[in-house]
């Protein structure tokens, strides 16, 4: 049977999360970069963990003002202590509740920012070694992240975004862009099912694009992120497709 994961980032003070926990299965969870703190990630590890949802870090650049969207904001040896700060302030709350970190997903502009670049990657790759070695690097694939992950010994997590357009080289659509989004919910349901069943997603001119991916990423912070994915999961259950932990 074909399987897919469902990922959601949460943990950033959106009253979906909840609800969505019902529907994924697994987070990337705020750690203190862009969002979160203490006390909300304590909250949405003991739901995740209530709902059998794998729990993964969701560390950024230390942006809260810009909640992690301002690009190249710091890079080096500055870069590598936040994140792995990031990273261990999580884990050990994880611990605290009997469980494990599974997967690490940066956030909004570093997520971006290390796909292209090599030297940024590498940071992030090692951060994610220092502070919890063995679990999975997520990111896109054919990205600077997959290679820096491969470089540093990580598993990688192949990562594609149901209601984002793609380029025909298999890049995203850039936001500034017209149609980078899709809002419709047809058009997002039948990218999830392409992606998941058939490896492959249209391009914005509609040429088909082959994309081997692990996890389809369902944004928590869009308005209606909980129907969409309630809407998304039914649909790939219809058509055979297991929604599981990826990995």
């Amino acid at each position: 049977m074909a399987s897919i994961d469902i990922n959601a980032d949460l943990g950033e003070g959106e009253a979906s999360d909840t609800e969505l926990l019902r529907i994924v299965s697994s987070c990337n969870v705020a750690c203190g970069g862009h969002a979160g703190d203490a006390a909300s990630m304590r909250a949405t590890v003991a739901a995740a963990i209530e709902n059998g949802v794998a729990i993964g870090a969701h560390p950024s650049y230390p942006d809260r003002d810009g909640f992690g969207r301002r690009s190249d904001f710091l890079a080096g040896p500055g870069l590598l202590a936040t994140l792995v700060a990031q990273i261990q302030s999580l884990s050990a709350i994880v611990a605290e509740y009997g469980a494990s970190l599974h997967h690490v997903k940066p956030h909004g502009a570093l997520y971006n920012d290390a796909c292209a670049d090599a030297e940024l990657a590498d940071v992030v790759a090692a951060a994610v070694v220092e502070a919890s070695d063995g679990v999975f690097l997520v990111g896109l694939p054919n990205s600077e992240l997959q290679r820096a992950a491969r470089r540093r010994g990580l598993p990688f997590l192949a990562e594609a975004f149901i209601d984002r357009a793609y380029l025909a080289d298999g890049s995203l659509v850039p936001r500034s862009e017209p149609g980078a989004v899709h809002q419709a919910l047809a058009s997002i349901e039948a990218q999830a099912i392409s992606l998941a069943r058939d490896h492959a997603v249209t391009s914005s001119d509609g040429q088909p694009v082959s994309l081997k991916v692990d996890t389809l990423c369902v944004h928590g912070d869009t308005p209606g992120a909980a129907q969409a994915a309630r809407a998304v999961r039914d649909a790939l259950e219809q058509q055979g497709i297991e929604i599981r932990v990826a990995g």
